[in-house]
């Protein structure tokens, strides 16, 4: 099954994975929420950003290249700023996945802390009332003991739950950004139809 999955995509001449995405201009990759922005500012277009997660989902480990063919590309500076906003939107993922960690941890405590309060107060009220108790008072203290146990079993299983697909998130973003893009001519830019990868060189960091 993986090798079926593998085979489904391009290599280059290096037998690399290629993780296609063919436009026709470079404003096909970019959300047109703000189209006065610069590129470098602008967020990916959601269908792009959802198409490479889930081929780097499905790809698991394997090494791949994202490459971008465009049948109108800019010069090398126009590349250069492209490929420096798409590491730096999959930087601004890895930021969006942390914040929400530090959330459910802040949620779980205080799951927790109200919890361990609510089975303080459950000991507390069961001494006070005594054995001999009306059925009231026996619900009451008996819902006290369930309301502790569900707030600490929210606690615990909204870390569970939580924890470890965003960490895995995380992983998969930095490698995303992690990848150096490539661009190719399409067939339309270049009259013999040949389409030549061009690697853009890391944009220089203050």
């Amino acid at each position: 099954m993986k090798r079926d999955v593998l085979n489904r995509y391009e290599r280059d001449s290096h037998d690399s994975i290629l993780n296609d995405v063919a436009a026709e201009k470079v404003e096909d990759l970019y959300s047109d929420f703000d189209r006065s922005a610069p590129y470098i500012r602008r967020d990916l277009d959601q269908d792009l950003v959802d198409y490479l997660i889930d081929c780097a989902r499905e790809l698991g480990h394997e090494p791949f290249t994202i490459c971008f063919t465009l049948a109108h590309p800019p010069d090398d500076a126009g590349l250069s700023r492209i490929r420096g906003s798409v590491n730096n939107f999959f930087l601004y993922l890895v930021e969006v996945e942390q914040q929400k960690i530090r959330q459910m941890f802040r949620r779980s405590l205080v799951l927790f802390c109200i919890g361990i309060a609510i089975l303080f107060i459950s000991v507390w009220v069961n001494r006070w009332l005594g054995p001999d108790r009306t059925v009231v008072a026996y619900v009451f203290a008996e819902g006290l003991i369930v309301a502790a146990w569900v707030s600490l079993w929210a606690a615990l299983a909204t870390f569970l739950i939580e924890w470890f697909p965003r960490l895995k998130n995380i992983k998969l973003y930095r490698r995303l950004a992690s990848v150096q893009p490539v661009f190719r001519s399409g067939p339309e830019a270049m009259p013999s139809g040949e389409r030549a990868l061009q690697p853009v060189a890391p944009p220089d960091r203050e």
